[in-house]
């Protein structure tokens, strides 16, 4: 029980992380619409995030192998909620550039520590929660703000101060629950014993081959449909819902295949069909032109849903099996760093397409897909090294 109460400490913090991440994009229609604020200006706020969430992810997993992950996730929780306070009080340009900055280093932090946390605390099972409760805060966290935004007053004060709160009660149950029970990371030194045959396999190397074709797509994935497919839609579906609609669409889809993957064993081959719905949801996307219908709009949210929760899940479990135990904090922020790439692509796609169109970069980015399904194809036809 008290082990249970630990690990769920770490997921309420992920969980609240990831909330304070991606609830931004159901107040994009309100910053663009009301406060009047250019489409590029605000691609490039949510971009932002990856700025600061970059050196985030590369301190905070190595930091939190040398120091512990408390040490590292409970102020990095701590400074994306600080992040939030910007953006509740500061709504002209350079405070959402600030806001989303913070907010992305406090969310580096405590990412890939959090999820490396999780796993010292519950092994596999607990990696593949780690991966479903920051989605989880990814698609819940704009659903609830685009309805506070839609149908409540203040609609740029009330989303951030929700995600405020919860962020602080989510620190709150860590420190009581959590930090009591949570066992050092191990080191190895001269004087340790060599590690058991069974870890013969393991190496950074190694844990890279497997885990980066994978995590390109992650999030490269969720923020297209998002960021630059709501848009599209005719002119009478908008506002902050359709934002949350849209994440809980996509996002939703990548809770629901991680759970049916955990609870039906998929093996290695699952990253194998994630990589294969990215190649899909670009192709849709390229169908749909620069006018998107709302069949092709629901179907390319729950394809690149499947895609982002498959491939991050298969990202994850190689991080966990293949990474040296004191190295699993860098490598797995490292690899969310490679998946957060994917947060620059829609200010991408807004600075080619007056020049290139809608159609050919979807059409590039589903070709890369599919080399990714085939170079990850050929990995497995000589055997995962460890599942």
């Amino acid at each position: 029980m008290r082990d249970s109460r630990a690990l769920a400490g770490v997921l309420g913090v992920l969980l609240a992380t990831g909330w304070a991440a991606n609830h931004f994009s159901a107040t994009i229609p309100v910053l663009t619409g009301r406060e009047g604020l250019s489409v590029t200006l605000i691609d490039a706020v949510f971009g932002l995030y990856a700025v600061g969430l970059v050196p985030g992810l590369f301190l905070g997993g190595g930091l939190s192998d040398r120091w512990g992950r408390p040490a590292v996730v409970l102020p990095g929780a701590l400074l994306a909620a600080c992040g939030t306070v910007v953006l509740l009080t500061w709504h002209e340009p350079a405070g959402l550039l600030l806001g989303r900055f913070v907010v992305g280093l406090g969310a580096g932090l405590t990412t890939g520590a959090g999820t490396a946390w999780a796993g010292d605390l519950g092994g596999t099972r607990g990696t593949v929660l780690a991966g479903v409760f920051l989605t989880a805060g990814f698609g819940f966290g704009p659903l609830t703000s685009g309805v506070v935004a839609q149908f409540l007053p203040l609609p740029l004060v009330l989303p951030f101060g929700l995600s405020l709160v919860l962020s602080l009660a989510a620190v709150a149950a860590a420190v009581r629950w959590s930090v009591p029970v949570t066992p050092r990371p191990v080191r190895r030194t001269a004087d340790s014993p060599a590690p058991p045959p069974v870890e013969a396999h393991r190496g950074v190397g190694v844990t890279l081959a497997w885990s980066v074709p994978v995590a390109i797509v992650v999030f490269a994935s969720a923020t297209v449909v998002l960021v630059t497919l709501t848009p599209r839609l005719p002119g009478d579906l908008d506002g902050p819902l359709l934002m949350g609609v849209s994440a809980i669409l996509s996002l939703g889809s990548g809770i629901a295949v991680q759970t049916l993957a955990r609870r039906r064993g998929f093996g290695p081959r699952a990253g194998v069909v994630g990589l294969l719905f990215s190649a899909l949801g670009f192709a849709l996307l390229a169908a749909g032109g620069s006018t998107v219908g709302l069949p092709l709009f629901v179907t390319a949210c729950v394809v690149m849903g499947a895609a982002y929760g498959l491939c991050l899940r298969e990202g994850l479990l190689d991080v966990e099996s293949l990474a040296p135990p004191a190295r699993r904090g860098v490598l797995t922020g490292f690899f969310y760093v490679v998946t957060y790439v994917g947060f620059g692509l829609p200010l991408l796609l807004t600075v080619l397409t007056p020049s290139v169109g809608v159609l050919w970069p979807p059409v590039v980015l589903s070709g890369v897909a599919l080399a990714l399904a085939a170079l990850r194809t050929t990995q497995l036809a000589a055997g995962h090294p460890a599942r």
